[in-house]
């Protein structure tokens, strides 16, 4: 996802003279095709997140358009204030992006894992928070913020993610779900990069003879309000995959939505994180996800298991 993001805003630059990129001392081998081609408008703040929130909301009060990158959790958590004072308050043109979300730096341990990051940005005023699920999906969401006027969050995997997507609509926008897969029993609801354990899930449950329908749900705020009402009224069981805590995640921002109809059939399944054991993991993020239960096996297990205790 990162080269994708990273093709994605130099191609922009190249139609937009105001398109700026600051980072916080990371990002090398990943970030120089923009800062060879557009010296100019490229800044290295250093390790100085606050600072580099507060720079980039200067530019952008002065007529920039403005992208932050920094590894997840430091793009958000550290500088939250900065992005609530500074950032949303005057509904600037500045774009977060925070790398390596869920568990994509496991073997770092808690303080790389960014795994509260979705929460922190759902509950500011006037941003927008993009999550998508592979390259194709980065590649859009890039280039939509480009375009977006106010504050935005753009989480990105790490680096490896597999394509899922041929190709995405052309009619595309933000707050939209995307289909996948059709299913009449199960519809797995993927957000970042679990989509690719969307997909394998799915296949799992497909040979127990279990209809399972995949979702992409890249845009978290806004919600897709009208696809969930009617999903909730489509199928027994909405599963909701997401590497994050469940405080503040897709999962409860769906719930809430759920519970205001008066037509819903779905009952919801959060299959995230705990909170309780979120702190203490350290490993590489496949191992991080078998630990968790996230891995395929394992959520095919707790999904069936959900189905058997509603048709008792």
């Amino acid at each position: 996802m990162r080269t994708a993001f990273i093709n994605a805003l130099v191609a922009e630059a190249e139609h937009d003279p105001n398109l700026w990129l600051l980072n916080g001392d990371l990002g090398f081998s990943v970030l120089e095709p923009f800062a060879e081609k557009y010296p100019g408008r490229y800044l290295n703040v250093g390790v100085a997140e606050q600072n580099m929130v507060g720079i980039a909301a200067g530019l952008a009060l002065s007529g920039k358009n403005v992208f932050t990158y920094s590894i997840a959790n430091f793009a958000t958590l550290r500088c939250l204030e900065q992005i609530r004072n500074d950032v949303c308050y005057h509904r600037a043109n500045v774009t977060i992006v925070g790398v390596g979300g869920g568990l994509s730096y496991g073997a770092q341990g808690y303080t790389h894992h960014a795994v509260e990051d979705i929460s922190g940005m759902r509950m500011l005023p006037n941003m927008t928070v993009l999550c998508p699920g592979d390259p194709i999906e980065a590649d859009w969401a890039t280039r939509i913020f480009v375009r977006h006027k106010g504050p935005g969050y753009l989480r990105l995997g790490k680096a490896g993610e597999p394509t899922i997507h041929a190709t995405l609509p052309h009619n595309l926008t933000i707050g939209k779900a995307l289909r996948l897969i059709e299913g009449d029993t199960v519809t797995l609801i993927s957000t970042s990069n679990m989509l690719e354990t969307a997909m394998q899930t799915s296949a799992l449950l497909a040979e127990k003879g279990i209809s399972t329908g995949v979702v992409s749900m890249p845009s978290v705020k806004p919600l897709d309000s009208t696809f969930v009402a009617q999903e909730a009224q489509r199928v027994p069981l909405l599963c909701v995959l997401e590497e994050h805590v469940r405080n503040g995640g897709l999962a409860e921002s769906i719930a809430l939505h759920v519970t205001e109809l008066d037509t819903a059939r779905s009952k919801i399944l959060s299959l995230c994180i705990s909170e309780d054991i979120s702190s203490g993991m350290v490993g590489n993020q496949m191992e991080l996800r078998r630990l968790i239960g996230l891995d395929p096996a394992s959520l095919v297990e707790r999904i069936t298991k959900r189905l058997a205790q509603l048709s008792a």
